[in-house]
């Protein structure tokens, strides 16, 4: 039995990590993907790894413009169990829009997929501020010996307190799925890290290693989400954070590792020794 996966924005850096890793964890994982006319794939920056060819596992690639072809969007989503939505376009109503319309329309199925709405720790950007004094100011700058009380974990059930538009836009993806889980659809928010194509963390980028996720880990949070809805234990509603096993890192990644099964890989701190 095939995993039929719509990625709606598969050519980008997480879809195009999905379409190389996920196969890695389960060979029966078919994938189309939508993606607006012209974009790049992702799977050809992949610098180091040698394996860009096999990221070119998608069984069809389509150019279209969800919100300009509505109804063919809508006519394509009969079949699929799992849609795994990445895309962004616009400001924060365009791109409000265009959830209400993927979210719309796989809740308007009879037998509805899971739906993997995207989110980002960005959503979360009030609970932790790199750039203002305290804790977290110090472990952006690492300098973790002058850290007296490290914090907790950012809970996974923190609601979002986003500070920007692109934070908002995350929130309100949120937002629809704790209405699919309302309605007893299954769907999850994935609040991504610091994923990129390279696989490595950005060191000009403060703070970087403690939100780096690689592509192997964001698949491996997908694959386990779409695991537990086969077998009717993945939590109604939630949003976890997807993030390496960093050692400094600064999320709760405890909880999706008990709830279901998140088995993350890698370290950031690889590459700082």
């Amino acid at each position: 039995m095939a995993f039929n996966t719509l990625l709606i924005g598969g050519r980008g850096t997480i879809g195009s990590g999905l379409r190389l890793y996920l196969p890695e964890m389960d060979e029966r994982y078919r994938f189309c993907s939508i993606d607006l006319p012209g974009a790049p794939d992702r799977a050809g920056c992949r610098g180091g790894e040698g394996r860009a060819d096999r990221a070119d596992r998608a069984d069809r690639i389509i150019d279209m413009n969800i919100v300009e072809e509505p109804e063919r969007f809508r006519a394509m989503l009969p079949g699929f169990d799992l849609v795994v939505y990445l895309a962004r376009q616009g400001d924060l109503a365009a791109m409000n829009r265009m959830t209400d319309l993927v979210f719309e329309s796989v809740l308007g199925l009879d037998h509805g997929p899971l739906i993997v709405g995207s989110s980002s720790v960005h959503a979360v950007d009030d609970a932790y501020r790199f750039f203002e004094s305290g804790a977290y100011a110090l472990i952006a700058e690492r300098r973790f010996d002058a850290i007296r009380n490290w914090p907790a974990p950012i809970s996974a059930h923190l609601p979002a307190c986003p500070i920007n538009d692109y934070g908002r836009e995350k929130a309100y993806v949120e937002t629809w799925v704790e209405r699919a889980a309302d309605q007893g659809r299954g769907a999850l928010a994935v609040r991504w890290g610091g994923v990129n194509t390279g696989n490595t963390p950005i060191v000009e980028e403060r703070g970087y290693f403690a939100v780096w996720c690689h592509q192997q880990d964001a698949a491996a949070m997908v694959h386990a989400a779409y695991s537990a809805h086969r077998n009717g234990t993945l939590p109604p509603g939630r949003h976890y954070f997807v993030i390496s096993d960093n050692t400094y890192n600064i999320f709760d990644i405890q909880t999706p590792r008990e709830e279901i099964g998140y088995l993350p890989r890698h370290n950031a701190e690889t590459f700082y020794r």
